[in-house]
């Protein structure tokens, strides 16, 4: 391997007697960066040509000695060296998203578009915080909020910004509804009011099924975990309108002002999606503001089949969407959307170094103007690649595959009497679980599924999730590979109820419950 058309031992010296320059991307050195890139991609694709697994198996107590024994005050400076060095500490035991066999999380394989993407976007390195900073970028990722929110259907007064994910914009959504419910409280008041006087009256709506990332913003937001009431949802853990009426109406005769109802297209553990437009009606009729959590039922926008699914998501104050879970994208790439470009004025800040007010006014686009983060990566670049080569109707049908899978999937599963599954999923979760015989084994239905899922994630053949439901534990099946086969699933379930047995053959044994006592 050479840098820059140089022997590895030329750089190696040049590395030692401080030539740092070498390593600067520029004009000079464009023949090292093509070598160098062309090197580490053929290392990967190599990688996943010959990955058989999902997982080595390793432990973090086995891996941890290799990466603490690297002096990290002795650089390799040849790259191929580096990446030998990789190979050993991440390639040779990453987890493969592109694996079929990998069902654990809302990780999905990506797509070729969007790598081509990530690879321009870290090279040219453009910030998206100022225009100065990334001219085309901003408007690239302006033209993708716009298309974004024309296929949610919030209006022509909606807008946006690219985040880091989900778990950001929820957060942002429900800093805007607080400042929002800030200035609609003080205006109501009979008496004056400051914020402090208002924040512990504060209280947001969301679903039991609902992701945790609300209770962690309203703790960040200043009004504790304890702010976040949860709705009940139904056997189908979709919120109940009915519970959610409750609710604010308990809220109202306890003098508390609901800043916001949380509803979720997509729930993380069951692929639900809440009864939007009952949800919408609610919140109308009580003047709330309503944030909708798609980071997961996203890329129902991109399909032509499922789209109604989303029903209702057009009335919505906020959205949240996660195109690294649906789109196939690779991390990060998030936005939130609001219908009322206005509301973003909560996240502004006028620095005289970066953005002054004058900016504005002479309408030059910053979208620091409209996010909380200042230095922030063109992530858009690899959807806006994504949708010139591949198209939104490609990615839709991707999703629609997983779907169809998870459904086929569920169907397998309650014909099988070795298992016990949970509501069908909108989406492409699966929740279900081993039930072990009737008699002294059903005891151990908790204990056998913990030790399968351990068990499955160290002989590297599957990954799978896992869960609770109604407090006992389940297993769970993500699927968001469109590669993945019921083939795959059925071989993946054989391989559970086989961990699932040998354990309770291991605990039932005459010998063991000698040895126990």
């Amino acid at each position: 391997m050479s840098f820059q058309g140089q022997p590895a031992a030329t750089v190696t010296s040049a590395a030692r007697t401080g030539n740092a320059r070498a390593h600067l991307f520029n004009d000079r050195t464009v023949d090292g960066y093509r070598l160098s890139l062309a090197a580490g991609v053929e290392r990967v694709a190599t990688r996943i040509a010959r990955t058989e697994r999902p997982f080595s198996g390793i432990t973090p107590a086995a891996l941890a000695p290799e990466i603490t024994a690297i002096d990290l005050e002795s650089p390799l400076a040849d790259p191929a060296a580096a990446l030998d060095e990789l190979e050993s500490v991440y390639l040779r035991d990453a987890v493969y998203f592109h694996h079929p066999r990998y069902l654990a999380h809302l990780n999905c394989p990506v797509v070729i578009p969007a790598l081509l993407g990530e690879a321009v976007l870290t090279a040219v390195n453009s910030s998206l915080d100022t225009w100065d900073q990334s001219a085309g970028g901003t408007l690239i990722e302006r033209r993708l909020i716009d298309w974004t929110a024309q296929r949610l259907g919030l209006g022509q007064d909606a807008d946006g910004v690219f985040t880091s994910g989900g778990s950001q914009s929820n957060f942002q959504a429900l800093l805007l509804a607080r400042e929002e419910a800030c200035v609609l409280a003080a205006k109501n008041s009979a008496v004056p009011l400051t914020k402090h006087d208002i924040l512990p009256k504060l209280r947001i709506l969301a679903s039991e099924a609902g992701h945790f990332s609300v209770q962690k913003a309203a703790k960040m937001l200043g009004l504790g975990m304890e702010a976040v009431i949860c709705v009940e949802a139904g056997p189908d853990r979709r919120m109940r309108p009915a519970a959610l009426a409750r609710e604010i109406d308990h809220c109202d005769r306890e003098g508390l002002t609901v800043m916001a109802v949380v509803a979720t297209a997509g729930t993380t553990d069951f692929g639900t999606i809440d009864p939007l437009d009952r949800i919408a009606d609610l919140c109308e009729w009580a003047g709330l503001w309503l944030h909708v959590d798609a980071a997961y039922g996203c890329g129902l926008l991109a399909s032509r089949t499922r789209r109604h699914l989303l029903a209702g998501i057009e009335r919505a104050d906020s959205v949240t969407v996660d195109y690294h879970k649906s789109f196939f994208q690779p991390v990060s790439s998030s936005a939130l959307l609001v219908r009322d470009k206005s509301t973003l004025r909560h996240a502004t800040y006028y620095a005289d170094y970066l953005n002054p007010a004058r900016m504005a006014e002479q309408r030059i686009p910053n979208q620091v103007d409209k996010s909380i983060q200042t230095t922030r990566r063109f992530d858009a670049l690899k959807l806006w690649l994504t949708l010139r080569i591949m198209g939104a109707d490609a990615i839709g049908e991707l999703f629609d595959e997983v779907v169809d899978r998870a459904a086929d999937a569920w169907e397998l599963l309650t014909d099988d009497p070795r298992f016990e599954v949970v509501t069908k999923s909108q989406l492409s979760t699966v929740v279900f679980r081993y039930l072990p015989p009737e008699g002294p084994a059903r005891a151990l239905t908790d204990a056998s599924n913990l030790y399968a899922r351990e068990a499955l994630a160290a002989s590297g053949e599957a990954v799978v999730a896992g869960t609770k439901v109604d407090g006992r534990h389940f297993l769970k099946f993500t699927l968001l590979n469109p590669e993945t086969s019921l083939d795959d699933i059925a071989a993946v379930l054989d391989l559970l109820a086989e961990h699932a047995g040998r354990y309770l053959n291991e605990q039932l044994s005459p010998e063991f419950r000698r040895l126990a006592g």
